[in-house]
């Protein structure tokens, strides 16, 4: 179990920083040695507590510089995602803690307003910065305040929708605003699609490179004011109609760059120079993700998000099971060897829904559409209407976006997209930004949604095979993060007939029926035992469908037992046991139900098992509120029916 971790010591410069004021005070050429001990920090720290590693590595002189120029909290920085606020939490007062990122009741690996003024806005997902940023500074022109916004993205952020929204928004709005576009040709995977081969494009032109070569001849070679106005005039010429400005000046920005992100000298120049502006202004920095640390330059994709490493090599530990996103890629694309219209399809995250297995298998038939979580719903909806078998994967939290999607065009159309749903229940270290604990609550009430989830890696494969058959209606399955239960995968999966869940153990006698979703079906067998060892006897049910439920055998469990008691890995409120709960009164059946999950709140980070023991969610807590139920004493050593 996970616990803050003690101060961590820092190097001498670092170990003076204990506001921006203090980034400010030291001397220019101190900087680049600043730099370099923060990376120091984050390398050492993260090789332990695991983290986003290689975004870090790569803002390190872009966050100096910021803090440099502007004065926080006055002055709003957001980072968009803020996965890679690392750096300024530990020039804004919160370097000796860095040993506690991502910890339990450590500080929160993203930004959090909670946690310190200097955090402007929280966020966890891609494509706010922008949007928040410029509601603050409407806000600022509002009050008649003075202060500067500045909204840092990376150009994966740039293939969101609602940052494209944004930026067609901000001359309408606001007339001093900054961006600073932080392109490294990553988000999690290699960036993809037209916007990123346009922020490619404005790194370099040859025939712009061009034109000022012939530029710099005239300027050299030619005298009077006559060749210099014709070499401005052709320095002109070729930024507006060769390198493809013009999108951000038809949006009213005034685009600076593009400079090297790791120059911290520029950059500060840069930064005060467009500080003085009154337009909107877009600052274009070059970055290299996971600079100063090789591994991460070579693989930034696996040290993007991070478990604990080995400096030297960079090596992580291998599970000895596979996890449940490895099995899910595996069995897809055994499946799609037979049945060529099956399709892939996720949103920036190849390797972390592990579709990449996919990808190299099926490449014609595996689509990335970028940090786009909404036009890939619609996308797949498209593609099912002309009969193909569109298979979704996104992280749950992040499907939040696509339940528009879902209901408006997936469900009212009958299309069969099928919606995958990684990280589903508990996202332990990201904490609430990422934790997968709503999405039953927010998909249950959509009409002919067929809703599932599988006890271990067997039942993934045969759900997969069952979504594939589904030909007349959306579906979606859940399933969580990490590794599974070491069950051998299928060869050839068997479908599961829809809404019939399976009975695990059952008796006559049985007092308390255990109805159980996914990988809780793990602890309601342990509870059983528990309650075994009490003279309690108790049926095992593995629920399988969230939607629709198996009327039949709750009914029955409910008619013949004193107590049903649902577990899930969501939260209670809406979740899977108050579906239970809501047949169960339609079906007037006389069982009392008591539901176990997650609070009705937004769940801190922390290891899982730190969480789970927090919550009450292990079977020995669970227990004493079965037996309370029951009208039993936990001290009692034995039941009577």
């Amino acid at each position: 179990m996970d616990s803050p971790c003690s101060e961590t010591p820092l190097p001498p410069l670092l170990s003076g920083i204990h506001s921006p004021a203090d980034v400010k005070a030291l001397p220019e050429e101190s900087l680049g040695e600043l730099a370099s001990e923060i990376r120091q920090v984050l390398i050492n720290t993260l090789s332990h507590t695991g983290g986003h590693l290689a975004p870090n590595l790569g803002v390190v002189e872009l966050s100096i510089a910021l803090h440099r120029v502007f004065e926080t909290p006055k002055d709003k920085i957001l980072f968009d995602v803020s996965h890679q606020s690392y750096v300024h939490k530990m020039l804004t007062g919160r370097a000796e803690k860095i040993g506690s990122i991502r910890q339990f009741e450590g500080i929160s690996g993203f930004m959090k307003r909670s946690e310190s003024p200097h955090d402007a806005y929280g966020a966890g997902h891609a494509g706010t910065a922008l949007s928040a940023a410029l509601g603050m500074a409407a806000a600022r022109d509002l009050a008649g305040e003075d202060y500067h916004v500045v909204a840092v993205a990376g150009d994966g952020a740039f293939t969101c929708g609602t940052t494209l929204e944004a930026l067609n928004n901000i001359s309408t709005t606001t007339r001093r605003f900054i961006v600073v576009l932080n392109d490294n040709e990553w988000s999690i995977d290699k960036n993809v699609g037209a916007l990123s081969r346009y922020f490619s494009s404005l790194q370099e032109t040859q025939a712009y490179a061009w034109l000022k070569e012939r530029a710099d001849y005239f300027l050299k070679n030619l005298a009077g004011d006559k060749a210099r106005e014709q070499a401005v005039r052709l320095m002109t010429a070729a930024r507006s109609l060769i390198s493809p400005l013009s999108f951000f000046r038809e949006l009213g920005l005034t685009y600076y760059g593009p400079i090297d992100g790791h120059d911290i000298r520029r950059l500060i120049r840069a930064l005060r120079i467009i500080a003085r502006l009154h337009e909107p202004a877009i600052l274009h920095i070059i970055t290299r993700k996971g600079k100063g640390y090789e591994p991460a330059v070579q693989n930034p994709t696996k040290f993007h998000g991070v478990g604990s490493y080995d400096i030297p090599s960079g090596a992580t530990p291998k599970n000895s099971k596979p996890t449940y996103s490895e099995v899910f890629g595996q069995c897809l694309s055994r499946l799609a060897d037979k049945d060529d219209k099956i399709l892939a399809l996720t949103a920036a995250m190849p390797s972390g829904t592990k579709l990449d297995t996919f990808r190299t298998n099926h490449p014609q038939r595996f689509f990335d559409v970028g940090i786009a979580e909404e036009h890939a719903a619609l996308f797949s909806c498209g593609l099912a209407s002309q009969g193909f078998k569109p298979f979704l994967a996104i992280y749950s939290t992040f499907m939040q976006r696509c339940v528009d999607m879902i209901e408006h065009d997936a469900a009212l159309q009958n299309l069969p997209v099928r919606f995958c749903m990684d990280r589903a229940g508990l996202s332990p270290d990201d904490g609430p930004t990422h934790h997968g604990l709503f999405d039953i609550a927010m998909l249950r009430a959509i009409p002919r949604l067929i809703m599932m989830q599988p006890k271990d890696e067997a039942e993934l494969c045969r759900m997969l095979a069952t979504m594939q058959g589904i030909c007349d209606a959306p579906c979606s399955i859940r399933y969580p993060r990490g590794s599974g239960e070491g069950v051998p995968i299928p060869e050839e999966p068997e479908s599961l007939p829809i809404g019939k869940a399976e009975v695990i153990a059952c008796s006559e006698r049985d007092t308390v029926a255990l109805v159980a979703l996914g990988n809780m079906n793990s602890t309601a067998a342990r509870l059983r035992e528990l309650l075994q060892e009490r003279g309690i006897s108790s049926s095992h049910i593995n629920a399988r469908f969230i939607k629709p439920l198996d009327a039949d055998c709750l009914t029955e469990q409910a008619r013949r037992c004193r107590l049903i008691v649902t577990l899930e890995d969501h939260v209670v409120t809406g979740g899977f046991g108050s579906a239970v709960e809501e047949l169960l009164i339609h079906e007037q059946c006389g069982a009392d139900i008591l539901c176990i999950g997650w609070p009705d709140a937004f769940v801190e980070h922390g290891s899982a098992d730190r969480l789970i023991e927090r919550h009450g969610l292990t079977p020995e807590a669970i227990l004493p509120r079965v037996l309370r139920r029951l009208g039993v004493e936990s001290s009692s050593p034995s039941f009577t029916p």
